[in-house]
C-alpha cells in the first residue's frame, strides 16, 4: 500500500475532525488541509478558527483558508500541492475545477445512506422523520450534489433514546473509520464504485432554518417528539409559552392520551410537569429553555417560575 499518496483534506466542523486525525494517526501523507476562514464570534468579535483548523494546527499540517474556491490564486496554490487524492467531509460545494483536479479524484463522506437524504442536514431529517436507521456513505464527487458513485456505506441504528447529538457522535466515529478504509482501498486499487440506485432516493435533507423548528401543535405528539429529537441540542425546536420564546430539548409522548385542554394549550401543576395537548396524543416536556433562562429540567424551572 502506497502511504506516500499525496492527500488534501477538506472540512470545517467537528464532524470532520475525527477523520483527519485518524488518517494522520495511521501515517497517511496529508499535504494540505482546506477549511473555512476564521469567523468573528462573541461580543468582542474575536476571530475563531474552525474545529478542523484547530486540529490541523495541533497536527502541524499545511492549512489553506480560501474565501473563494474559484479564485485563480487559490487554485494555483492547490495545484502546487500536487495531490493524488482529495477528501471532503462537511465542507462547502466545490467547483469542478477543484474536485476534478487530482488524478485519483475527490471523494466525500456523507452522513446518510445515499441516495436517501441528499442535502445539507441528513442527520436531522432522518430523526425528524422517525427513521430507525441511518448511516454514512463515501462516494466520488460529480456535478450534481450527493449523486456520485458510491464507494462504501456503513449502517447505524437510531435508537428511541437518540437525538441529534448522540447520532451525530455515532456517525462521526463510524464515518472517520470509513474514510480511512476508503483511502486504504483507493491506494490499493481495490475500489469498485457503483452508481446510486435512484429508486432509493426517498427523502431530501434541506438546510435547517429557524422556521423548521417551530412546533405545530396540531401535529401528532410522536411527530413533534421526533422534531425535538432531530433538533436537539442545536438549533432546538421551539414554541411560545406565556408570550415567551421557549426552546424544547427533551420530551416524551403518549399517543392515545387526551387532556381537557385545547390543542397547543399548556397544562402544568407548576411543580413537576408540563404537558401539551397535540393533534393526536399528549406531549410531556422534560427539558426546556425559557427566554431569558438557561436550559434546565422542568421541575428545576418550576421551582423558580410559575406559568400563568
Amino acid at each position: 500500500m502506497n502511504k506516500n499518496l499525496r492527500i488534501i483534506y477538506m472540512g470545517t466542523p467537528e464532524f470532520a475532525v475525527a477523520g483527519l486525525e485518524l488518517l494522520v494517526e495511521n501515517g497517511w501523507n496529508i499535504v494540505g488541509v482546506i477549511t473555512a476562514p476564521d469567523k468573528p464570534k462573541g461580543r468582542g468579535q474575536k476571530l475563531i478558527p474552525s474545529p478542523v483548523k484547530e486540529a490541523a494546527l495541533k497536527l502541524d499540517l499545511n492549512i489553506l483558508q480560501p474565501t473563494n474556491l474559484k479564485s485563480p490564486e487559490f487554485q494555483d496554490e492547490l495545484r502546487a500541492l500536487k495531490a493524488d487524492l482529495q477528501i471532503v467531509v462537511a465542507f462547502r460545494m466545490l467547483p469542478e475545477s477543484v474536485w476534478n483536479m487530482p488524478p485519483l479524484g475527490t471523494f466525500n463522506l456523507h452522513a446518510s445512506l445515499l441516495p436517501n437524504y441528499r442535502g445539507a442536514a441528513p442527520i436531522n431529517w432522518a430523526i425528524i422523520n422517525g427513521d430507525k436507521e441511518t448511516g454514512v456513505t463515501t462516494f466520488f464527487l460529480k456535478h450534481e450534489i450527493d449523486t456520485g458513485s458510491i464507494i462504501y456505506q456503513e449502517k447505524v441504528a437510531i435508537l428511541e433514546e437518540d437525538d441529534l447529538g448522540t447520532v451525530y457522535e455515532k456517525l462521526m466515529n463510524v464515518g472517520s473509520k470509513l474514510v480511512l478504509k476508503t483511502v486504504e482501498d483507493i491506494a490499493a486499487d481495490k475500489v469498485q464504485a457503483l452508481p446510486q440506485d435512484e429508486s432509493k432516493a426517498l427523502h431530501h435533507a434541506p438546510k435547517i432554518f429557524k422556521e423548521t423548528g417551530e412546533i405545530n401543535w396540531s401535529n401528532s405528539a410522536e411527530s413533534i417528539h421526533n422534531l425535538v429529537r432531530g433538533l436537539s441540542p442545536y438549533p432546538a425546536a421551539w414554541t411560545r409559552f406565556d408570550d415567551k420564546s421557549c426552546k424544547i430539548y427533551k420530551t416524551q409522548f403518549s399517543a392515545d392520551q387526551k387532556t381537557n385542554k385545547a390543542i397547543g394549550e399548556l397544562q402544568t401543576d407548576n411543580k413537576s410537569y408540563i404537558k401539551v395537548q397535540t393533534g393526536e396524543g399528549v406531549l410531556e416536556i422534560l427539558e426546556l429553555q425559557l427566554e431569558g433562562k438557561k436550559r434546565m429540567k422542568v421541575d428545576d424551572l418550576l421551582r423558580g417560575y410559575k406559568f400563568s
